[in-house]
């Protein structure tokens, strides 16, 4: 479902991401980790296609996304780090002009705006001005938005971040939910270990704009030196000046065994 193939930033002299190639199948919960500078978010939005690359290929559910933007886009869930708000709607107001935007029908975006309000927990609060909500109430309303649609992909920086540990548990059911039942491709960048080794499948972790390693959380202690250490250890010794090598361009075959792109 999602593909990068030798995708490349360039800001002027510096990389900020360098020849990175990687997969996310369906059904798949990619969990994406990196120091600060590492190249993260820029990957993250190069995904969301907030952001183009400098070189190289990325395909959403199979659309080149430089050339089938409106495509690519169209399966897509994007989720920031920070909930970007219309504060003078209220959650309910909100949704249905997303809906609007979306194009979806009004009989179905009412049904799904009121689904989504009741899995976040919001329905009470629907009627409520945005600027009176809590910093985790916004966090959830702007990802009920990004699910409105029903992407096909979904794409997260920083999910927990403003949550507490009640909604923090509800997002981590939900993405499960999401691509365990319905196949969504979850691509997550965060910096807490303990949300990436509880939640994801795989684990990709970048350093200097590269792919230092990627794998299960025991393949990747297979990888390490930090043999019998958490995700901490490993994800320290990985991004160390002393620890592995980056990982070359290679192909961005990924996913579990016998799973395959869409």
């Amino acid at each position: 479902m999602i593909r990068l193939e030798h995708v490349t930033k360039s800001y002027r002299r510096h990389k900020a991401v360098s020849d990175l190639s990687l997969a996310v199948p369906a059904g798949e919960i990619y969990g994406f980790l990196g120091p600060n500078g590492a190249g993260k978010t820029t990957t993250i939005r190069m995904v969301a296609g907030a952001l183009a690359p400098t070189s190289g290929t990325i395909r959403l559910g199979g659309h080149d996304l430089s050339r089938k933007p409106r495509e690519a886009k169209s399966i897509l869930g994007y989720i920031p780090d920070r909930p970007f708000l219309y504060e003078k709607l209220s959650g309910w107001e909100f949704l249905i002009f997303t809906a609007d935007l979306y194009k979806i029908g009004r009989a179905r975006g009412e049904a799904k705006a009121g689904e989504l309000l009741e899995l976040f927990e919001l329905w009470d609060w629907r009627d409520e001005l945005i600027e009176n909500y809590s910093h985790g109430m916004k966090q959830r309303l702007i990802m009920a938005g990004a699910l409105l649609p029903s992407p096909r992909i979904l794409v997260v920086d920083e999910p927990m971040v403003g949550l507490d540990p009640r909604g923090a548990k509800l997002v981590m059911d939900i993405f499960k939910t999401m691509a365990r039942r319905d196949g969504v491709a979850v691509f997550i960048s965060t910096h807490t270990m303990s949300l990436a080794s509880r939640l994801c499948d795989r684990i990709g972790i970048i350093s200097r704009g590269a792919l230092a390693a990627e794998g299960t959380e025991e393949e990747l202690r297979r990888q390490s030196k930090a043999e019998g250490g958490d995700l901490e250890d490993l994800f320290l010794d990985l991004t160390s000046d002393s620890g592995l090598p980056v990982l070359g361009g290679g192909s961005p075959e990924g996913g579990r065994p016998g799973a395959g792109e869409a």
